[in-house]
């Protein structure tokens, strides 16, 4: 997504009722705290959204209320394939498309079978191209059902049709992202969004357009002032500070998530429950004091690096 500044893209999480029910009064809420937060656009129906956890009808429904929420402010882009004949893919791609988002995201390894070649990928995504119209789309690395990266080629190849404008990359290999980066560089339109925070400063550094990562759902504000002082050299300390307390706190915000996020955001006063359709696991009071570890530490931070309350 063509922005001058970098950014963060927060991806969502759905807020559920204590009965398993979408909390649409608590997305409203979320929504508003990634906004106030400084997100630059929004990544509805993603793995953390539960989107696999989703009816059809759930997924268009929630992609539909965080751009209702958002009014046009930052963009919006949202998964829209989830397996089946590519003509199958296409139908739910235009509906997506047609809610107004900013780009539907392709789920690479459900596009493509574990065994399959990387021709035989690019095959199928050139054919839901073809069978979309002008829909603009983006690539989301997820690893499930199982993680299907997208070598430099391959990405010069999709962006270079005028189609492709997002890419979320999880290779984890600064490397790997280096070689993305500058193939595609020549694309103004197209911007590749970094989910590994250990690397992000680097990544940053090297070119991406900016980062889309789980810790947003603990401190969006953090993300968002690393992507704005990365590169300030009066804050090098700072920013080393940051990017060391994301990296010691890595296991802490993946054990059982989304659950933890949920609490986390409790904490920061949401009214959120910490009900999820996927199970992750026992949320057990070994976590429950890491998390509020976590919270105190966090506090610490943003009052030293004076970024306010939201």
């Amino acid at each position: 997504m063509e922005n001058s500044r970098k950014g963060f893209i927060p991806v969502m999480l759905t807020p559920f009722s204590d009965n398993g029910e979408i909390d649409y009064k608590a997305l409203t809420e979320l929504t508003e705290v990634y906004l106030k937060a400084g997100a630059l656009g929004l990544f509805a129906n993603c793995l953390s959204s539960e989107m696999f956890e989703l009816t059809d009808e759930e997924r268009l429904k929630v992609i539909s209320h965080v751009i209702k929420v958002a009014g046009g402010t930052v963009p919006v882009v949202a998964t829209g394939t989830f397996g089946g004949d590519i003509s199958k893919q296409a139908d739910f791609v235009k509906r997506v498309n047609d809610l107004g988002t900013e780009a539907v995201i392709i789920i690479g390894s459900l596009l493509a079978e574990e065994q399959e070649s990387d021709q035989v990928f690019n095959d199928r995504v050139l054919e839901l191209f073809e069978q979309t119209a002008d829909v603009p789309f983006g690539f989301y690395e997820c690893p499930v059902p199982y993680k299907r990266t997208l070598n430099a080629g391959q990405l010069k190849q999709f962006v270079e049709t005028g189609r492709v404008i997002y890419h979320k990359d999880t290779c984890l290999d600064l490397a790997q992202i280096k070689e993305k980066l500058a193939v595609t560089a020549d694309n103004p339109k197209f911007g590749l969004y970094d989910a590994y925070m250990v690397h992000a400063v680097d990544s940053l550094k090297a070119g991406s357009a900016g980062v889309s990562c789980i810790q947003g759902n603990y401190f969006p504000e953090l993300i968002v002032w690393l992507c704005d002082n990365y590169n300030d050299p009066q804050l090098e300390e700072e920013i080393k500070r940051v990017q060391q307390f994301l990296i010691s706190n890595m296991d802490v915000m993946h054990n059982v998530y989304p659950v933890v996020s949920k609490y986390f955001l409790q904490k920061r006063g949401l009214n959120i429950s910490t009900f999820t359709r996927r199970d992750v696991g026992v949320f057990d009071n070994n976590i429950v004091k890491e998390i509020e570890s976590l919270y105190s530490n966090y506090n610490v931070l943003r009052s030293d690096l004076n970024i306010p309350v939201l």
